[in-house]
């Protein structure tokens, strides 16, 4: 902020009260909120790739999921706040961070909130995420929707469905 502009609203501070100061703090709101998003939904999508990936060491019933399957996933955000991927081979997972391009399926999220949205969400659709323009996918949906499922396994699995739900809710991104 510019010397002149934090005199003016350090100015404004004095002769207006706070209600009527916040709206003027709406895009700093705004920003932080979006950065919160970001760190929330990359570490997120980061407990829940790594509890994928103990998952397919410990428990054969998850495992058998990855059964002749392959795939290399790249989850991301529009504006490069989120970039993980995963890739299953051979029975075996590795959880990627940071960005790549040899990818079967990449998925853009409008933002870090619609990523929380897909990821958590109870009726996890991704034709809904499509046509609300939340998500774009470059690859082959169906990856998405095994994707999908295997997270929807784990977190039944874990009995965390009630508790994502409930946090999502306070937040306000379900």
């Amino acid at each position: 902020m510019t010397p002149i502009k934090h005199f003016f609203f350090k100015l404004l501070s004095w002769v207006l009260p706070d209600r009527l100061c916040v709206p003027l703090m709406r895009k700093q709101i705004e920003k932080l909120k979006g950065a919160l998003e970001d760190v929330l939904a990359t570490a997120l999508l980061e407990i829940l790739l790594d509890g994928m990936s103990i998952a397919f060491v410990l428990l054969w019933g998850f495992r058998r999921n990855l059964v002749g399957f392959s795939g290399k996933y790249l989850f991301r955000t529009a504006n490069d706040g989120v970039a993980r991927g995963a890739f299953f081979a051979s029975r075996r997972m590795q959880v990627l961070r940071g960005e790549f391009t040899d990818y079967d399926v990449a998925v853009t999220f409008k933002d870090s909130a619609a990523l929380l949205r897909f990821l958590f969400s109870h009726d996890q659709d991704i034709l809904d995420s499509l046509l609300s323009n939340d998500v774009a996918v470059d690859g082959n949906v169906n990856y998405i929707y095994k994707f999908a499922f295997m997270a929807r396994d784990l977190i039944g699995r874990l009995n965390l469905t009630d508790l994502i739900e409930r946090v999502l809710a306070r937040l306000r991104v379900a």
